[in-house]
């Protein structure tokens, strides 16, 4: 069989087991049964390429969101907090430069959150983009599986098919075998009880 008609077969056998025209299929789909018929991979590690094109902006973001959103960011956070409201309130009694209640510190905690909420948003809006990717991903891997596993099932059925008439074939000749053993059994028996 040469390339050319293996690749048509095999278009033919997705179209088939897809019970549609590949035309009509959205465009994802249809790379991935080309894949299929081009006998091609489909499987690669697309979180690499997605961190690979990330940009500098987009790497700090997202370690200051990991960062951010970690118990050892809560414990230095909080400790901060109490040492400055301790050192405010009986270290420098007198003379405070933020005594209570601690204006200049809400005014810090306010800018924090104004900086460190957009910048976890933008980690998290690329993450959700990284897990379309691996979702789309993942369902053309699932559509290749699926016509190869299906192509193997008809391959399966053919040979059954083809085992089952040999099968009746081969019985057939032991039946005429049997009929004819037993004719001449029979014969013989005639014949034993003529003579």
């Amino acid at each position: 069989m040469t390339d050319q008609s293996l690749k048509a077969n095999r278009l033919e056998i997705a179209r088939e087991l897809l019970e549609t025209e590949i035309e009509n299929l959205h465009p994802e789909e249809r790379q991935a049964i080309e894949q299929f018929v081009n006998r091609g991979r489909v499987a690669r590690n697309v979180l690499r390429e997605f961190d690979e094109r990330l940009t500098f902006g987009q790497r700090v973001a997202d370690q200051v969101a990991k960062f951010g959103g970690s118990w050892t960011f809560i414990f230095i956070f909080l400790g901060t907090l109490i040492v400055w409201m301790l050192f405010n309130t009986f270290v420098l009694a007198r003379q405070a430069f933020d005594p209570f209640p601690y204006i200049l510190l809400n005014l810090l905690l306010s800018c924090l959150a104004a900086l460190q909420a957009p910048v976890i948003m933008m980690s998290q809006n690329r993450m959700a983009e990284k897990d379309r990717i691996q979702a789309k991903h993942d369902y053309e891997v699932n559509i290749k599986a699926e016509l190869e596993i299906l192509q193997i099932q008809e391959k399966i059925n053919e040979l059954r098919e083809r085992d089952w008439i040999a099968l009746i074939e081969m019985q057939q000749k032991q039946i005429e075998l049997l009929e004819r053993l037993l004719a001449e059994a029979d014969a013989r028996t005639r014949q034993t009880l003529k003579g």
